[in-house]
């Protein structure tokens, strides 16, 4: 584990040189270094000091890796206008290493440690680099509901220590705790980072002000960290999961169903992707508190899959928004007749949103159904909405940006770049070919 984040550390100093692709090579360098590093087991692999890694770290990493990459390959931009680009990689890098001990870490307080110091490279990307004057509201919004949250956690990881005497995960599943209040302590904070339904606004501000860095690694990669804490920790909650777990469950599957009925609703494409993202990653939730195999598997693949594909359409997005200027769904109308070749990546990346085969969206959801199911046959009237819903604004969101009469102001019909092909094609083809190795994802427990 050392190795790798001393490959991280050295990288700093290169990040001022002024060579795009350089960079570019250089954190592909570290993504396949790590790939050989694959873990197949829920055994702790390479573990060094208090760093290690089993299969769901791994793949949580590894996403980490890939998004961070494609982010710099989405921000050309940045390169061309020269707007700060060494600092805009110095922050990338940064935020690298901070998911990377976050999702090593073997201790409970160094993993809330650089779970809130995640925080800070997203915020000075929404701060640095956002589009309008309203980014300073949304970053405070994502910092206070964040911080809010945090809080009773670092008291409860206090209360905890004060209890059985260790931090460490290993020995969590010879401990057990009864109280409410330490459940809802604990575990608040990751409802929030996932986010829930009721405390998920500061998700689409966040969003539509970030620039299509921020938007790709908060979709990509921060709503895991909610995901995976809870993975982690619930192993402590396992008596008073049990009987309180459904109104969560509950809260979320209708939240889901509401915020996909507010998908239907929105204007802004952004806004659009990242509603979605609040109603897939409720089903993700509701995955995790059933305490059964299959949901937490499911919510395992659904996190990958939903971290690729939402990136991926938020940088379709922001391709649109490059060549229009808007991210208006009225007057990004008719593209189809416009740019033609973006139309197929469109169709793509929005039949995988909506859950069609072969992509891991499709096996995420089945084995999330399944573990809903299986744990209250009544919950399949919820399922049923959402999934329904989710097609609906998956084809929504094609058939208004693609088909049409396109709006005569927008005059720019320039084609696109082979690089924004890579950047499409890096984000569908792992989305889509992963399903054939869907079994080692089994082998998380």
């Amino acid at each position: 584990m050392m190795s790798i984040l001393f490959m991280l550390l050295f990288m700093i100093p290169l990040v001022f040189l002024s060579n795009f692709w350089f960079h570019f090579f250089l954190f592909s360098l570290c993504s396949l270094y790590f790939i050989l590093k694959i873990s197949m087991s829920f055994m702790f692999i390479n573990i060094s000091y208090i760093y290690g890694m089993d299969l769901l770290s791994f793949i949580m990493i590894l996403l980490s890796f890939w998004v961070c990459m494609l982010m710099i390959l989405a921000s050309k931009k940045l390169y061309i206008m020269n707007m700060n680009s060494n600092f805009f990689l110095l922050t990338n890098l940064i935020m690298m290493i901070v998911l990377y001990l976050t999702f090593s870490s073997l201790n409970l307080f160094v993993f809330y440690l650089f779970f809130e110091f995640s925080l800070i490279p997203v915020l000075f990307l929404i701060m640095g680099w956002g589009y309008q004057p309203e980014r300073i509201q949304a970053g405070v919004y994502m910092i206070f509901y964040t911080l809010f949250a945090s809080l009773p956690m670092m008291i409860s990881i206090f209360y905890l220590y004060n209890e059985i005497r260790t931090l460490d995960f290993y020995f969590f599943k010879n401990s057990e705790i009864y109280s409410l209040i330490f459940y809802m302590f604990m575990n608040m904070v990751f409802f929030v980072k996932m986010p829930m339904y009721l405390v998920h606004l500061w998700l689409p501000k966040a969003h539509v002000e970030a620039p299509i860095s921020g938007s790709m690694i908060l979709a990509g990669v921060m709503l895991k960290l909610g995901g995976y804490g809870l993975i982690r920790f619930m192993i402590l909650f396992m008596k008073i999961g049990l009987v309180i777990n459904i109104y969560f469950i509950i809260l979320s599957l209708l939240g889901g169903f509401f915020i996909s009925l507010v998908c239907l609703n929105q204007s802004d494409l952004k806004a659009l992707i990242a509603y979605s993202s609040v109603a897939h990653m409720s089903m993700v939730l509701s995955g995790i508190l059933t305490f059964n195999y299959w949901g937490f598997s499911g919510a395992l693949v659904m996190m990958i899959a939903h971290g690729l594909c939402s990136s991926g359409l938020f940088c379709l997005a922001n391709i649109l928004y490059e060549r229009v200027g808007s991210r208006s769904i009225y007057l990004n109308k008719g593209m189809m007749n416009l740019i033609p070749s973006l139309s197929l990546w469109w169709f793509l990346l929005c039949s995988s949103n909506m859950a069609a085969p072969p992509s891991m969206n499709l096996m995420g959801e089945i084995m999330l159904i399944n573990s809903l199911v299986s744990w209250d046959f009544m919950l399949m009237i919820f399922l049923s909405l959402m999934s329904f819903f989710s097609a609906a604004y998956s084809l929504f969101l094609y058939s208004y940006t693609q088909h049409g009469k396109f709006y005569s102001g927008v005059f720019c019909s320039m084609m696109n770049y082979f690089q924004e092909y890579k950047l499409l094609f890096l984000h569908w083809f792992p989305l889509n070919i992963l399903v054939l190795k869907g079994d080692m994802l089994y082998f998380m427990f």
